[in-house]
């Protein structure tokens, strides 16, 4: 059974291998388990190699759907969704309760608040699993936009990410 998460405007699949082995390998099939339409794909920065990252993830930890990658669907009145980006975290949480957070939005998608409202219903359902206690994002300096959506959702800024050039953001779960 494959985790769906609805927010006002989006649907969120999340992946598992089945989805993501048809997302390498067949489009149509990609297409048909997240029953909506896959017209121009993939998001910024995903590629071969990302996407062959997280079907080797789910190979090796079948268990952990929410946990990886989520698809979101752009709901359409008579029509199928449409797959306008994908995002989510990198593995389960750590042993102090954080998890990693990114996103990729399609061009022409951008800049809708499409991103803000999907990111806050993964927080959201993060944060409902208890293990999770605190979110981080990396982003780039440069990217103006990512550092805003950030912020508007309550992230803070900690200072240098985990790779030369990027810059760090946390958000705690409320109770912290």
């Amino acid at each position: 059974m494959t985790l769906r998460l609805a927010t006002p405007r989006l649907e969120l699949v999340a992946g598992r291998l089945e989805i993501s082995e048809a997302e390498i390998q067949d489009r149509d099939r990609f297409a048909r388990l997240l029953r909506a339409e896959v017209v121009d794909w993939p998001p910024p920065l995903n590629d071969l190699d990302s996407m062959r990252y997280m079907r080797e993830q789910f190979e090796r930890h079948p268990d952990t759907q929410g946990w990886g990658v989520w698809y979101f669907l752009l709901r359409r009145e008579s029509l199928l969704p449409i797959a306008i980006g994908n995002g989510g975290f990198k593995g389960e949480p750590d042993p102090r309760g954080t998890v990693e957070i990114g996103y990729s939005l399609l061009e022409p998608h951008q800049g809708k608040g499409y991103a803000g409202e999907a990111i806050q219903a993964l927080i959201d359902w993060a944060f409902s699993q208890a293990e999770a206690r605190r979110v981080i994002a990396e982003t780039l300096p440069e990217l103006a936009p990512s550092i805003r959506l950030l912020e508007r959702l309550d992230f803070r800024f900690i200072g240098p990410g985990s790779e030369p050039g990027l810059i760090r953001y946390e958000l705690l779960r409320s109770s912290e």
